[in-house]
């Protein structure tokens, strides 16, 4: 890796954790050069914790948990991450929030945005109107607390990250539901791709299903 730094902003519950996973394979395959990994979140922190003491709940062995866990260096205290702004060797940075709206990860970009040396990697589906929206679609400036950060790194993005279903894959658990709903309510994501699951939902599954606008109120009964 050239760069001289790679922060990577993370969803703390679940993306933060897929992330480290990915990157001890890619270090045991070596397909990339063992640079340390920081891990700078506090609940990513805890959350990878809970990984380990659960392992029977989800789909990797105890021993991958803990492969997981122990390839980056936690930072928990203030401190610690501002220790990471002093780094004079490439390292990969973990932070949230994974939209670059708000967290430990702003602290980060305002400190390597401006370094053509680094990478900004952003792992996962950064809604519109977003700092991470805008990073990825291009912008070349960009304002973090109050100022203009001009963007020189390389900005990357892999949506495919993303820890939300896909309309075939929340189609396909639909149809696990041992009866129809009365109705299907689709509460998150873009208009335009809420209204094309909504269609979905009614032309493959028969089932009535609405996208509520803002404001709008159901009376649900038990």
């Amino acid at each position: 890796m050239s760069s001289l730094r790679a922060p990577r902003p993370a969803f703390a519950v679940g993306g933060a954790q897929a992330l480290l996973y990915q990157i001890w394979l890619l270090k045991q395959a070596r397909k990339i050069p063992d640079l340390p990994v920081f891990l700078d979140s506090p609940m990513a922190i805890d959350t990878t914790a809970i990984y380990q003491h659960h392992a029977n709940e989800h789909r990797l062995s105890a021993d991958e948990c803990r492969h997981m866990a122990h390839v980056a260096r936690f930072c928990r205290t203030p401190d610690q991450s501002r220790e990471l702004n002093q780094l004079s060797y490439p390292a990969i940075i973990i932070s949230a929030s994974g939209m670059a709206t708000g967290g430990r990860i702003l602290h980060h970009l305002m400190n390597h945005l401006g370094d053509r040396r680094c990478s900004v990697v952003f792992a996962g589906f950064q809604a519109g109107g977003t700092r991470g929206a805008r990073l990825v679609a291009g912008e070349r400036s960009i304002r973090i607390f109050g100022q203009d950060v001009t963007v020189n790194a390389e900005i990357v993005s892999l949506p495919g990250m993303s820890a939300h279903a896909d309309a075939s894959q929340i189609i396909d658990w639909l149809k696990t539901a041992p009866r129809a709903p009365q109705h299907v309510y689709i509460t998150h994501g873009e208009d335009d791709a809420a209204d094309a699951l909504r269609r979905r939902i009614q032309d493959e599954l028969g089932w009535r299903a609405s996208v509520p606008m803002m404001g709008d109120r159901v009376d649900v009964l038990s």
